[in-house]
């Protein structure tokens, strides 16, 4: 059964649902007036339930109750403007302008979320009783803390898809994997002195900075993998305790951000940074980091940061699903690849091994980034494959 476009009607009640959703700031742990607006307009489009969980996603489902689970994964949830002079439009402002809508979440990725509801508004006008249940899920904090969202609204409803589409940035490609990643502290030990004495001291700085080039050298030997390509490792903050600024640093911290290829583990990672602090001969402890926070349901929340990477096959059932799909919606074959950054498939992959893959709109270049855009014909286009993609796996109920 091919399911037909959205009538322009529902094509500019798309985009102008999209510009809503831009124009809500909704920084993680601040999506309560997003998840609201989702929640309404979910309910508008015919989801036959419609509900917001423990830790504030947005649940809308349609279905059987009975038979194979898809989902679709979007979070609501974006990173912060940075330095507004470097925005020549509007962050909240959903300016357009030559076929593309600007503003703060555009392609990261609530241009994704508002063509996953509008699938479901193509479902519903084409009448379609699916043989299965699609859910999709608009997710919290995503940004700061991939999966926890996620595994926090499937561990709570017990609950196990069979597959998982996550929306984040492809430039309506097909991903099927990515490298994983970890947060480090490394905390080096010194002794305070004097600065005008410094010999009666040890500087925890300059331990530090012995680490940082070991790391610098470490970052040339790390493994490669034919599709995720090398891990990779930086230093992305340090701080320093002193009893004065001219006292010698007792203690100096650094935050290293390791991303993971397949077949690099938890353990490890901190075997190898436990060596490289041997080598160096230098005092220092190392500890994967944690979040916590709170949602703003109230929630307590709380994770360590490791990311485990995932690669879903290229000859799954899935991934050649979804190639069709895009093939026989938009006329060409998309190439398969995988994202450069991490996203929920962390979870839905990585740890609970549900066969997941990424589809969306929205240029990864232009997310984390000033002037975020994405452009308005892909939304509308991502909402008829997200469409027939439920069709394609789930089936349909025959009269």
């Amino acid at each position: 059964m091919l399911i037909g476009p959205l009538s322009e009607v529902d094509k500019e009640r798309l985009i102008g649902f999209l510009a809503d959703l831009i124009r809500i700031p909704s920084p993680s742990t601040g999506e309560e007036q997003v998840a609201k607006r989702l929640a309404d307009e979910m309910r508008s489009v015919g989801f036959e339930e419609v509900h917001i969980d423990s830790i504030g996603n947005v649940v809308g489902h349609i279905g059987p109750r009975k038979g194979p689970v898809l989902l679709y994964d979007g979070h609501m949830d974006t990173v912060g403007m940075g330095d507004i002079r470097a925005w020549t439009r509007d962050p909240y402002g959903a300016n357009v302008q030559d076929g593309y809508m600007y503003g703060l979440g555009a392609a990261d990725m609530k241009g994704s979320l508002a063509a996953m509801v509008y699938g479901v508004k193509a479902l519903t006008d084409a009448k379609v009783e699916l043989g299965g249940d699609l859910y999709v899920v608009g997710v919290v904090q995503e940004e700061p803390c991939e999966g926890l969202a996620i595994s926090t609204f499937l561990e709570k409803e017990g609950l196990r898809p069979d597959y998982v589409v996550v929306g984040e940035a492809t430039e309506m490609q097909i991903a099927r994997g990515q490298r994983g990643r970890m947060e480090l502290k490394v905390t080096t030990q010194g002794h305070s002195a004097h600065a005008a004495m410094p010999e009666r001291g040890v500087n925890a700085i300059h331990a530090a900075a012995r680490i940082i080039v070991g790391i610098e050298l470490l970052a040339l030997d790390l493994d490669e993998d034919p599709v995720l390509g090398k891990g990779s490792i930086t230093v992305t903050h340090i701080e320093s305790q002193s009893r004065s600024r001219n006292a010698v640093p007792e203690s100096c911290s650094l935050y290293i951000d390791r991303r993971l290829t397949s077949n690099e583990t938890e353990a490890r990672v901190l075997t190898e940074i436990r060596r490289l602090i041997g080598r160096e001969g230098v005092k220092a402890d190392v500890e994967v980091t944690e979040y916590l926070a709170t949602s703003y349901t109230g929630y307590p929340c709380r994770a360590r940061q490791y990311y485990p990477a995932w690669v879903t096959p290229e000859n799954h059932f899935l991934v050649q699903r979804a190639i069709a799909t895009v093939e026989e919606v938009l006329g060409y074959r998309p190439k398969v690849g995988h994202w450069r950054f991490s996203t929920d498939g962390v979870y839905t992959a990585g740890v609970a091994g549900i066969p997941t893959i990424g589809f969306g709109p929205g240029d990864e270049r232009f997310a984390h980034a000033p002037d975020e855009r994405i452009r308005i014909q892909d939304v509308v286009d991502a909402a008829q494959v997200y469409a027939q993609l439920a069709v394609n796996i789930l089936g349909t109920v025959q009269p």
